[in-house]
């Protein structure tokens, strides 16, 4: 009885409720927007959720992370939400990974999922997981929130992928932590990503997939549109990798200031700030490898590296 005033629904019934039960969904975040991401698909009986998180719970997180309580604060995300969604719904399998989601452990978890939903919030993951979806013909559910307004999209699975409709980064880009964020329009963009991946999992027409939802509750407004056309840029930007995939012969450079990450992105990173590396010469490395907090100076400072010296140019997954 427990999904019978889901299966009353002509479009989910009783052949969608086992399509739910049978799927494997990868969920990458577990903060805001997992928060309410991850107890909608766990309600919903959807059957294999892993779960991929670096942080721990911290009490400025609760106002609207609230799959957390005051208990939680300092263990691991990823191991509190499992243990939380496994006693709202013990048919659900729900495995967490603590870890940083990085290309190298996409790959290896991307293959075990039919879908994954991007709630990290962050440049460098939503890029990477986009390039990884998009060849491995994977659906991706992305969110992005701050302040009083975000939007979420489906990409990728035979639609465009990320970089088709945000073939580059906006001029400036802020965190929740730099620029704030409310509670509720969080769990709002939480709960289109859960009902996005229902859709998607259930074979809803129309698809999520190609369609992107803006809500604004500044003023009060929701738009949406649909991009099933949009081409996929010629000439792609910077590809984001992994540590792992560091070259021997590529030079590292971590744009941040000791002040702001007293460890460096990787052994072998020279520290600079953007306007030192906008005169950089590399040289002889083979590629410039760059890093910051959000991916958005890194990403800059690839794309001006290619284009003024033609050498290769990636940005690092922080």
């Amino acid at each position: 009885m427990r999904y019978a005033r889901q299966t009353l629904l002509p479009e989910v019934g009783a052949q969608g409720q086992a399509r739910l039960g049978a799927a494997r969904v990868l969920v990458v975040g577990a903060g805001g927007l997992g928060s309410a991401v991850l107890p909608l698909l766990a309600g919903a009986g959807v059957g294999h959720l892993r779960i991929i998180d670096p942080d721990r719970v911290e009490e400025t997180n609760l106002h609207r992370q609230i799959l957390y309580r005051m208990a939680d604060l300092g263990q691991p995300k990823a191991e509190v939400a499992a243990r939380e969604l496994a006693a709202l719904n013990p048919d659900c399998q729900v495995s967490a990974c603590v870890a940083r989601l990085e290309p190298g452990l996409a790959r290896v978890e991307l293959p075990g999922c039919d879908l994954v939903v991007d709630a990290a919030d962050a440049f460098a993951v939503t890029y990477a997981l986009s390039d990884l979806c998009h060849a491995a013909g994977k659906p991706l559910v992305s969110a992005s929130v701050l302040g009083r307004a975000g939007y979420v999209g489906g990409f990728c699975g035979g639609a465009p992928s990320y970089r088709a409709l945000f073939p580059d980064l906006p001029p400036i880009a802020q965190s929740c932590a730099t620029a704030g964020v409310m509670g509720p329009v969080v769990a709002a963009l939480g709960a289109l990503q859960a009902q996005m991946a229902l859709s998607v999992l259930l074979g809803h027409d129309p698809s999520p997939l190609g369609q992107v939802l803006k809500l604004d509750l500044a003023t009060w407004r929701q738009s949406g549109f649909r991009f099933d056309a949009a081409p996929e840029p010629e000439t792609p930007g910077p590809a984001v990798i992994g540590r792992d995939e560091v070259q021997p012969r590529d030079l590292v450079i971590d744009l941040r200031a000791e002040a702001e990450a007293p460890c460096p992105a990787h052994p072998r990173a020279c520290r600079l700030s953007p306007d030192q590396a906008a005169r950089l010469l590399p040289g002889a490395a083979a590629r410039v490898v760059f890093a910051c907090t959000t991916g958005l100076r890194a990403w800059r400072a690839a794309r001006e590296m290619t284009a003024r010296t033609g050498t290769p140019a990636a940005v690092l997954a922080t």
